[in-house]
């Protein structure tokens, strides 16, 4: 339900049955939705959570239609055996006047008329009522009677009837895309035939058929002529074109295309009343995967400007991050870039849904939500409200070349649809550097920037591995803006001794995605800084990215799979570290690897994750180096893939289910080494137990539980860390646990969480004199505090949680104070250290369906709830904890679900809901006139009471429908408790309000009294002057 901008509400029934009618009690705050499993349900609006008050489901015959009169409380409920019911909405109980199908046709005809597609009474005569049957046969009902005043029969089916507001005629929609207009009183032929759409033949014969007109609506105008609006109706020829809403305006036709198939549209008039003029002003029309509202009174028929999030629905959703108690000056900065964004053409009025009201509660903190979506763009989302608002749009696609057609699809794609979808994000929101990865397995670097900016040669690092039958490559592969680059450091790119892009060929070094050669116009907002992509090699595609981070404060970038990882400094433009997950232990391997050969030819597998096999040919060797790269080498990860397997599925593989864990669990013979980089924490701590102080540091998570460390030599800052190199050195082997390793954080000695550190943001367009150039970039302090460090003898704590387990390890000794066994039949999805009001703790979300949390740093379940066992991937793939015991997951491929697992946040809760029902004064009736009055015309009203109650109709049958009553009543009660605090303050405004009108009213009263004593002494003296006269002497 929408009302004005903030004002939104989500309701569901309990059956999940599809609703195929809604009908408002108008200024009543109440709702009727008849589904698809032939119940109907009442609504109570009034109350900030709506609830069901009564239910209604019939047993015997199908429900197809429902009318509910202005201001009446007897709903028509139309069926598919043509017959037709009355339900009192007040107490939902059935009459006992029922329409028989078989009285209101012809009593001579034997066929059955179909299904009732349309009720409505006369807008001028609430005793006749119009009876649309599927078949094309119209009944003009006489309520008091009894008894059909006339019929109207058409050839072709019937869709939809519509009255014009005089009561004269009405007008049908049909089959074959024409619409009818007859007069109530020449049920002969109809007055006037048109087909919109139709091309009409030169020799008189009927036009061509069309497309079905679904819904047809007849509204009229005081000024001017009246407006015909219909959806479908179109030529057949017109194939491929877009669902269509024709506005048919006096000689004026308007064709409105639009995006998604059209589910329903709805004409918002100025008046309730159906016997008045209409005046239309706008037409509300409810598409497949959007919402549109057409301002009627401005010339071409613009939109209005959507404030909902409807957008979420364009593409669908693959990965999501949330956010709470972000910087407050990033939602503002997103805001600013993503409203140059916004299509021109909008109508130049104000939404035209205003009903409803905020609610009361605040929220001091800002939250931002952002979606990764399958055609490549990112948006980001504004959370801090009930309602989402979008900020900002990013298209990585832009960053690559497009494909016109399918036949020029290069055969270098390793998906087969959607090659430019999101599959994993990282953002550093202080200083707004964003990091994504791809499924093409490419990761592209962006950097926030409020000026616009051209940039000629997009930098691009191509990463591979290398076959022990090849020779060492020459180069890094690294190419820098606007400079001729030498041989050497291109031969990645150049080298085609084994390159083939033909399907007979072997397809080598060679990128599944080819990057923009032309300029690319990049806007202000976020901006490509860099792009990674990983390469064919010998025949061999790249597999996807399975683990990525980046850090501003270090201006670097890792990502990882199953054959190891890969460090880039994205200052510099350089690879730094390309590891494959065996020299990462070094000599220390805890798993006696054998050497395999290499494989011929590659074997997707199913399931939820795919981890190839990494083989001895698949390490990297020592390339020769290249200017600062010491450590430049070229890999090709091989990684966890999420999209559906192509080709064959090993007969070993085929097990998809959730039943097992995600790798640790994997029975196969090559289980050691399937071992996969899932995930990495840039940090400043100790990586030996010899460490005296703090290091920059990368810690590294494996499939198999075990953590590694990095340790991080940087340069000077300024100007120095653009010259001098990175240099990156494994340390070697911390912590194992069971399960795959899924979130690392760091503590100070008291238990305070010790965030990464960042760079502030600065605006990198600024001029070279300009003072952003000026700024020097800090890092963020690491909190320790140096007292409590030196009376424990320790100063940090790690936390690492796998999908079986929770450790808490103390550093620089390297010991393990706290564990804590998650559990034992599942493995967990999904795990954040999150901050909490009172402190912080690991939120856990498990594949059985159970949320847990944990103490931190003494790991004491807090909290156990058995909320959502995982019935699909999407789930998996987009749940995730923020700050303040905020959640959320996509609930379905267009529905983002947000929970709070939080104690105040409930209480509040209540409080932060909108009103949805706004009682205003119901306009009065239209005037019927003297002459209208006089003669008995205008409208005729009908004691529905005395016809459809039980002393006039009687008891309908109990075996048609059964009643059920709602929960709507308790729902209330509960809403009034939860919401008495501001209850409680708006009546202590009501009691002022009330004191200074009991005032006004003791004032008036008193002169009231006054007046009246004047009156009751004028009147006794009339009395006794005009006592003693006769009549004829007045």
């Amino acid at each position: 339900r929408f009302g004005r901008p903030g004002v939104e509400c989500y309701c569901q029934h309990e059956s999940g049955a599809a609703v195929i009618q809604l009908q408002f009690l108008i200024n009543e705050g109440a709702l009727v939705s008849a589904l698809s499993d032939d119940s109907i349900h009442l609504w109570n609006l009034r109350q900030k959570r709506p609830a069901v008050l009564h239910s209604l489901k019939f047993s015997k015959e199908r429900i197809t239609f429902c009318h509910l009169p202005f201001q009446s409380k007897w709903l028509y409920i139309g069926t598919e055996r043509g017959n037709i019911h009355l339900v009192n909405v007040e107490s939902f109980t059935l009459s006992g006047y029922t329409i028989m199908w078989n009285k209101a046709i012809e009593l001579s005809s034997k066929a059955h008329p179909g299904p009732v597609v349309h009720i409505s009474d006369n807008p001028m005569d609430e005793g006749k009522l119009i009876i649309g049957f599927e078949s094309g046969i119209v009944v003009l009902w006489d309520l008091k009677s009894k008894r059909a005043d006339y019929r109207y029969t058409y050839d072709e089916a019937i869709h939809s009837v519509a009255w014009h507001h005089e009561g004269k005629q009405f007008i049908c929609s049909h089959s074959d895309g024409t619409l009818t207009i007859w007069n109530i009183k020449s049920p002969a032929k109809p007055a006037q035939t048109i087909t919109p759409h139709g091309k009409q033949p030169k020799d008189g014969k009927k036009p061509e058929p069309c497309k079905p007109i679904l819904k047809v609506e007849y509204k009229t105008t005081r000024a001017g002529d009246p407006f015909m609006i219909f959806s479908g109706g179109l030529s057949y020829d017109t194939v491929g074109r877009r669902p269509c809403l024709t506005v048919m305006h006096g000689k004026s036709t308007a064709v409105l295309e639009m995006d998604y198939s059209i589910v329903d549209f709805l004409t918002l008039c100025e008046t309730p009343y159906p016997n008045d003029f209409q005046e239309p002003y706008a037409v509300v029309v409810l598409l497949e995967k959007d919402l549109v509202v057409i301002d009627l009174a401005q010339n071409g028929y613009p939109i209005f400007e959507n404030p909902y999030p409807m957008m979420i629905h364009e593409s669908p959703v693959t990965c999501c991050e949330y956010l709470a108690d972000c910087p407050v000056d990033l939602i503002p900065a997103l805001y600013s870039v993503g409203s140059r964004q916004k299509r021109q053409g909008y109508s130049k009025k104000e939404w035209p849904i205003s009903g409803g009201n905020w609610g009361l509660g605040t929220q001091s903190y800002p939250e931002i939500i952002i979606t990764g979506h399958a055609d490549g763009s990112v948006k980001f989302w504004d959370a801090s409200a009930i309602m989402l608002q979008v900020l900002y749009k990013l298209k990585t696609a832009k960053v690559f070349e497009k494909v016109r057609c399918k036949e020029e699809k290069p055969s270098t794609e390793i998906v087969d649809e959607d090659p430019f979808a999101i599959q994993l994000m990282s953002w550093c929101p202080e200083s707004r550097m964003l990091c994504v990865a791809g499924v093409s397995a490419h990761v592209i670097i962006y950097r926030f920037s409020k000026q616009e900016i051209t940039t000629e040669v997009l930098l691009e690092v191509r990463l591979q591995y290398e076959l022990n039958d090849l020779e060492s490559p020459e180069g890094g592969g690294d190419q820098t803006p606007g400079t001729s680059p030498s041989p050497q450091t291109t031969a990645p790119q150049t080298h085609t001794s084994t390159s083939s892009n033909s399907s007979d060929g072997i397809r080598d070094n060679i990128p599944c995605l080819k990057v923009r050669s032309s300029p690319l116009k990049q806007s202000s907002g976020y901006q490509v800084e860099l792009v990674v992509q990983l390469v064919w090699v010998s025949g061999e595609p790249p597999q996807q990215i399975s683990s990525l981070a980046i850090n501003s404060c270090y201006g670097l970038v890792v990502f990882g799979n199953s054959n190891g990882l890969a460090v880039v400094d994205y200052l510099q433009k350089t690879v730094l570290l390309n590891l494959g997950i065996m020299e990462l232990y070094g000599s220390n391997d805890p798993y006696q690897r054998q050497l395999r050969s290499p494989r011929k030819s590659r074997q997707p597998s199913g399931g939820l994750i795919c981890i190839q096999t990494s083989t001895s040919e698949d390490r990297c060797k020592s390339p020769t180096s290249v200017g600062a790269l010491p450590f430049c080498v070229f890999l090709s990860t091989v990684l966890l893939s999420v999209c559906p397997p192509r080709g064959s599925i090993p007969q070993d593989n085929r097990d998809n289910s959730f039943s097992r864990s995600r790798s640790s669990s994997v029975t196969s013979i090559d289980k050691e080494a399937r071992e996969a980089v899932t995930s990495f924490h840039f940090c400043e701590t100790y990586n030996r137990k010899a460490d005296g102080g703090l290091t920059s540091s990368l810690w590294v998570g494996t499939s198999l539980g075990t953590v590694l460390a990095i340790s991080l030599s940087m340069p000077p800052g300024g100007e120095q860390r653009l010259l001098q190199p990175v240099i990156v050195s494994p340390c070697g082997t911390l912590v194992r646990l069971k399960g795959s390793i899924l979130r690392m954080a760091f503590l100070d000695s008291t238990g305070s969480l010790l965030p990464s550190a960042f760079e502030p943001w600065y605006e990198p367009n600024a001029p070279a004199n300009g003072e952003e150039r000026d700024k020097v970039r800090k890092r963020r302090p690491v909190s320790v505090s140096p007292s409590t460090s030196q009376e424990l003898n320790e100063n940090q704590y790690a936390v690492v949680c796998s999908e079986k387990q929770a450790k808490v390890i103390s550093l620089p000794s390297q010991t393990c104070v706290f564990k804590h066994n998650i559990t034992e039949t599942s493995f967990v999805l999904r795990a954040d250290v999150v901050q909490m009001n009172a402190g912080i703790c690991l939120a856990c979300f498990c594949a059985n369906g159970h949320i847990m949390t944990l103490s931190l740093p003494g790991l004491r379940p807090l909290l156990d709830v058995n909320y959502l066992p995982l019935t699909d991937m999407r789930i998996a793939r987009t749940f995730c904890f923020t700050n303040l015991g905020q959640a959320l997951y996509l609930t379905s491929p267009t529905e983002i679900q947000r929970i709070t697992y939080s104690q105040e946040v409930c209480e509040n809760l209540q409080e932060t809901l909108g009103e949805l029902f706004t009682p205003v004064e119901t306009p009065e009736a239209p005037n019927r006139g003297f002459f209208k009055g006089l003669f008995g015309g205008g409208a005729q009203s009908l004691d529905r009471e005395d016809l459809f109650g039980e002393s006039g109709a009687g008891k309908a049958p109990r075996s048609l429908a059964q009643h059920i009553p709602g929960p709507g009543g308790i729902e209330g009660m509960k809403g009034a408790a939860s919401g008495i605090v501001g209850d409680l303050a708006r009546a202590r405004i009501a009691l002022d309000e009330r004191g200074q009108k009991l005032s006004d009213v003791e004032e008036r009263t008193a002169a009231m009294m006054a007046s009246a004593d004047s009156f009751s002494k004028h009147a006794h003296e009339m009395m006794l002057k005009c006592k003693d006269k006769k009549w004829y002497q007045f």
